[in-house]
Order: structure tokens, then sequence, then C-alpha cells
């Protein structure tokens, strides 16, 4: 019972009655002038529907009381509010408009003369006469018409809830949004979860670089034990620190405008960097860099720094402070990064790890690929990029 009588503790089932019925105002008001040139209404109705604003009006109106939704509501009611694009989308919304025309005239007419159905059953039990307007005429006065006299209010209520259920479905075939639109919205959510991928990534590589340098300056000091060394590594744990606050800020702008360029990240040129930050690790570097790194397009060369920060962040963290191998170099129409560091128990297995994920999802993205593991008794990231 409970179950039964719940759609009528919802707003939204008399907003839909409501909806039904304002589909009946202008034919109301038409009947009134001519009712023998009903018909017009439903003709009319097709040049109406053409309008592509007009797919706008009848959006706002269903969202809000079909469904419930504002035009800004969270939750996506499966219903647009933008104007017909195509003659398909024009096209269906005239079938919507008749389609409600038809329902609401239904639902109009058996709102008004059921409830005078059920004033006949209890005027004619009492010997009354019938009134002649009813569409439902009762033949004699019999007393057992009262125990009739609810049922035209329950048949009212079923078809009020299973109307409002109806018109509504109709709404989100009709009007809601075309195979196209289905598409471009796909695309564009495609394009918000590349984005955040991205900006993880980011977050990863920055701050977890700086995070293993500041761990590996604090243990090599705490266990030198010598005040110059601690000075040194202070220094050197401030400055990357400062480094890392710059990439997180430019993270965030991302974040706060999506329209802000990317090319205040940080470039191969600014590799320098990198490397100083690892040497002051206590790490070894030999780095050579040959080539013209300055003529790498904007998106290779950021990511390339992206992936050799996230493979000195690797040596750091799992190898310690050990001998690395840097090899960057453009050559023709390829850029190849090269990071290898001598193979220790600590070293993670190829293949796993978020950050050795994150440098082969960088060089798919760009059309290269990546290779990580042992190498000839090292722990190598072979990276390759075209520059096209």
């Amino acid at each position: 019972m409970v179950r039964i009588l719940r759609p009528f503790g919802r707003a939204v089932t008399y907003t839909r009655w409501l909806h039904l019925f304002m589909a009946c105002v202008w034919p109301a008001l038409w009947y009134l002038v001519d009712s023998t040139r009903m018909y017009l209404t439903a003709v009319l109705l097709v040049p109406v529907g053409l309008v592509p604003a007009m797919r706008v009006a009848e959006g706002v109106q269903a969202r809000l009381l079909l469904t419930g939704h504002r035009q800004d509501g969270g939750a996506d009611p499966g219903i647009v509010v933008t104007p017909a694009a195509t003659w398909a989308d024009r096209g269906r919304t005239v079938l919507w408009l008749e389609t409600r025309l038809l329902l609401g005239g239904a639902v109009a007419f058996l709102t008004i003369h059921l409830p005078m159905l059920t004033e006949d059953l209890l005027r004619t039990s009492r010997g009354g006469g019938a009134d002649p307007s009813t569409f439902v005429q009762l033949p004699g006065h019999h007393w057992w018409y009262a125990l009739l006299a609810p049922l035209p209010l329950i048949a009212l209520a079923a078809i009020v809830v299973g109307a409002g259920e109806l018109i509504t479905v109709a709404a989100r075939r009709l009007l809601g949004p075309s195979p196209g639109e289905r598409l471009a919205a796909l695309e564009e959510r495609t394009e918000r979860l590349l984005e955040r991928n991205r900006i993880a990534r980011e977050l990863h590589d920055s701050i977890g670089h700086a995070l293993t340098v500041a761990v590996v300056q604090a243990g090599a000091a705490r266990a030198a034990g010598d005040p110059a060394f601690t000075e040194r590594a202070l220094d050197a744990i401030e400055e990357t620190g400062r480094a890392a606050l710059e990439d997180l800020e430019r993270v965030l702008g991302v974040l706060r405008e999506s329209e802000r360029p990317v090319s205040g990240r940080p470039t191969l040129a600014d590799a320098d960097r990198l490397l100083e930050s690892a040497r002051a690790s206590g790490a070894k570097v030999d780095a050579e860099l040959t080539g013209p790194l300055e003529t790498v397009p904007g998106p290779v060369s950021r990511e390339g720094y992206r992936i050799l920060q996230e493979s000195l962040t690797n040596v750091l963290r799992h190898a310690g402070a050990v001998p690395v191998r840097v090899r960057v170099e453009v050559d023709g129409g390829s850029l190849g990064l090269e990071v290898r560091n001598p193979l220790t128990a600590g070293a993670p297995d190829a293949g796993r790890g978020s950050g050795l994920r994150g440098i082969r999802e960088r060089a798919a993205l760009l059309g290269g690929h990546a290779r990580t593991g042992p190498h000839e008794g090292n722990w190598r990231v072979r990276v390759d990029l075209p520059l096209g």
C-alpha cells in the first residue's frame, strides 16, 4: 500500500500533471472560437516545431516539470536545452509537440469528466438526475451506484501517475540528445578525463621528485654528521622545495583556468635543474645532451622533461646515491632519452609502479615508445619520441 501511495507524495507527480494540462491551454481557447476546426491545432504544431528555438523552450519546461531538474541542475535528466541543429532534431520536436497535445488532451478530458462521473454515481444512487454532459450516461437509479463512486477517482489517480511516467519517457526520447550530441558529449568527457590524468601525472612527477630529493638529502645529512654537508643539504632541500612549489602552482593554474596555455611548463631546456638536484642528493650524474634541444616541439620537450624527472626520481627512490648516466639526443626526426644506473636489490620490477606506467603513457600519447627494466647489469629507462 505504501508503494502504491508513494507517487502521490512526490511533487513531480503533480508538476507532470500540470505539464500535460499546459499543452491544452491554447487548443481550449481555439475550441471556444471554432470547435469545428480543432484539427488545425495539430497542423499548426508542425511549423512551430520546426523552429530551432522551440526545442529550448520545450526542454526547459520538460526538465523543470517532468524531471524536477533546473537547467543548471546536478544529475543529467536526459533532456537537452539547446536549439535543434538538424532536421532530424526538428522532426523529433514536432513529434514531441503532437504527442504532448494528444496525451495532454486525453488527460485533461478525463480529469474533468471522471470526477463528474463520481458525482453522477452519487446523485443517481439517491434518485437524482445525471448530468447530461457526462461522457457516461447511467441507466436507472440504484443505491449500489454509491459503492462505485470511488472507482472513477481511483482510475484518475492511476491515469495521472501513468501518463506522467509516459510523457517523461517520451520527453527523454524526443527531446533527448541526438547521436551526434551524445558523441560530442562523450568526446568532451574523454577530454576532461585525459586532462585529469595529465594533471595527476604532473603532480606525481613534480611533487614526487621533490619529496624524494628532500628525503634523500635529509637522510644523508643525518648520516654524515658534518655541519658543512648539512648546510649544503638544507640549501638543496630549499631549492628543490621552491621548484616543487612553482610546479604545483602551474598545475593548480590549469585547474583554475582551463584555457591557460601550457607554455609555462618546464621543458628539456630546463634539464640542468633536474641534474643539479640529483647531484645535490649525492648521485653522481654523468649527463650528455646532444643535438638542438631548443628546436624540439613544445609538447615533446615538456613531456621529455617529465620523463627525465620521473626517471631520476626512481633512481633516487630505489637505488639511492648511485652513479647515473643520462643521455638526451636529438637526431633527425626523433628524440632519444636514456637513463641508466647500477641494478640494485631495491630496484623496482620491470613494468611495475605508477611512475614507470606514467612514462609509458606519456611516450604512447606522443606516438613513441618506452622500455624500462634491467639491461646489461643496469636499470635502464629508454624512451624514443618522434618530433613530427
